[in-house]
This record gives C-alpha cells, structure tokens and sequence, in this order.
C-alpha cells in the first residue's frame, strides 16, 4: 500500500483482541493487516501509522483494557495521529444501519474504519495521570465487590451450625486482607490526585456536592477525568448511559422511556448512592425529586433524573472551577 501524501487524511479501524490486532486502513483503498498484540506487534502497528503520513485518523472500540492501550499507545505519537474511542453500541447499530450483521474481526476493523469516515469525529487525548486513577479506582471497585461477596457467606456460614467455625474466621479474614487493599490503592488514587492541580480541584468541587463522599467523589472523578473536554453535559449523560430511550412503533407499540444503559457502567454505579443520600440531605436535590415523584413518577425514574442533575453539576462545577450549588442546578420555577 502506497504512503499517503501530506494533507491528506487516512482512516484506520482496530479491531483489539487479546492476542491480536485487526487493522483495517483506508488511505489507498481498504486494506486489512495484522498484528500480535504484544509489545513488537504494537511497535509494528506504531510504525506502520506513522508510514502513512498525512493525517491520520485511528478509531479503537472502548472495549477493556486492551483497546484502552493501543489507543494511549497511538494517542501519544502527537501530530498527525488522532484517536477516537468509539462506543461498541453505537458502532453495532451503524454497522446495522448499513445492513451489516455479521461480527467478525476483519469486519469490524472495516466497520470501524468507516464509522470514522462518516460519524461525528471527536479526540481522545487522556493525560496519563487520568488513566492511572480509573486504573486505580476501578481496581478498587472490583476489591469492594469481593469484600461485600467474602462478608455475605461469611454471615452465611455463621448462620449455620453444621458447617465448621474455621470457615467462618477464613471468610473474616480475606474481608480484613481485602479491606487493607482497598485502604491502600485508595491512598494511592488519593496521591495520584493530589499530584495533578486540576484532578485536585475538580475533586475539591466534587466533595463539595451533597451525597459525594471520598471514595463516591474517586469513583466519579476518574470516569470523568478521561473523557474529551469537548463534550457538554448532555453527552456526559449518554455517556453514563443515563439518557431515556423511547420505543415508538407506527400507533400500537408505544412503551415506557427507559434509561438507555448504552454507556459507562461504572459511572452509573458511581452515582446511584451518592442520589439516594443527595435527596435526603440536599435541600435543592430533595425538592427536584418530590416534583418528579408529584407528577407520577416512579421513586427509581425520579431516582435517576437526580444522577443526571448530579452529573450536570459535575459538568458546570469543571468548566466554571467553582464549587456545588444546589439553586443553580435545581433553581425554582
């Protein structure tokens, strides 16, 4: 395949696998290559982007960890290369607009090579900093997940007299081994902020929301800190997937909205405690939530409407750099 010229602008769909990657380049016709996804094969891949010249434009599926870091990899080559972290659900149903059903690696390389072409393009640029917090923060989530599932069978087993005692202190124990893990990579996100001035202020503005606590404010923080400064707060929320989907049909089939869930479920998580303790505690967020719940609508639906507000105040308090305020993000009408 010949070189792209300068001015030019080349697209390249990944599709990111464990042991390889699928690439499908589109400088000078649609050309699919392969590479090991390990450290020579990413290396190969570098080159191979940095042959084409011109500007060239990657897009990578947010998919794990591993899509995560050929993107970072390509994201840090500087000018000439821009990185687009694609949502697999939207890159699903533009393949399924253009009639396409089969999912196989080639195929999704040209899928996303095309989604490139003809969808909205925006940026990834995450500072390195950002990506180790959700690593962090992540790590931590996965620990409190086996925390609570070591201290649930251990209630269990405590509850049981045919079972024996040394099974119940071995449950207890892992509880308190994990527990420490989690105190330190918390300490850890805690330093990695505390190095980066703005990471330090959005988390400063964040604890000053009603319902965010510590480990809440890290959570939130490091799913946000990633994201392009480009978008508004409408799209932090079909990010987080907290947008309504409508199911409409010709005149018979007309269901309820629901929450659209196409979007980061660790957000979503993030801010689903923090909503149930703001609208018992947070003047302006209480009374927003009893309108909903006057109009008719359910204690989860009127429950989700405040984490979008919560995300909204996140979004105001970044791009102003100032503080919660409860009558700016809920003022009465």
């Amino acid at each position: 395949m010949s070189k792209s010229k300068a001015g030019q602008i080349g697209y390249v769909g990944i599709d990111v696998g464990g042991r390889r990657l699928v690439v499908a380049l589109s400088s000078d016709g649609l050309v699919l290559e392969e590479y090991d996804n390990t450290a020579a094969g990413l290396e190969q891949l570098r080159q191979r982007v940095r042959q084409l010249g011109g500007v060239v434009k990657v897009v990578i599926e947010a998919s794990g960890t591993y899509s995560l870091d050929v993107a970072l990899l390509l994201a840090r080559m500087g000018s000439g290369v821009e990185v687009h972290v694609a949502n697999p659900r939207r890159v699903r149903r533009f393949a399924e607009s253009l009639g396409q059903r089969s999912q196989t690696d080639p195929v999704d390389a040209r899928m996303l090579c095309q989604y490139g072409q003809r969808m909205p393009w925006v940026s990834w640029q995450p500072s390195a900093a950002a990506l180790r917090l959700r690593a962090l923060t992540r790590t931590i989530a996965a620990l409190v997940r086996l925390c609570t599932q070591h201290k649930n069978r251990q209630h269990a087993l405590a509850a049981s007299r045919a079972l024996p005692a040394c099974l119940v202190r071995e449950l207890g124990a892992q509880a308190h081994y994990t527990e420490k893990r989690i105190a330190k990579l918390r300490q850890q996100a805690l330093r990695v902020i505390a190095a980066e001035p703005e990471l330090a202020r959005r988390f400063q503005h964040l604890l000053s929301t009603p319902g965010l606590g510590e480990s809440s404010a890290l959570a939130v923080l490091s799913e946000l800190a990633v994201l392009p400064a480009s978008l508004d707060e409408r799209q932090w929320v079909a990010h987080a997937g907290l947008d309504p989907k409508h199911h409409e049909s010709g005149s018979s089939v007309l269901q309820k909205p629901r929450i659209s869930k196409a979007g980061n479920a660790y957000l979503r998580s993030a801010l689903y405690m923090p909503a149930l303790v703001a609208v018992q505690h947070d003047p302006a967020l209480r009374a927003f939530y009893q309108r909903l719940l006057d109009r008719g609508k359910a204690k989860l639906q009127a429950l989700v409407a405040v984490m979008r507000k919560l995300l909204h105040a996140a979004w105001g308090m970044f791009r102003h750099d100032q503080p919660y305020d409860g009558a700016k993000l809920c003022p009465q009408s």
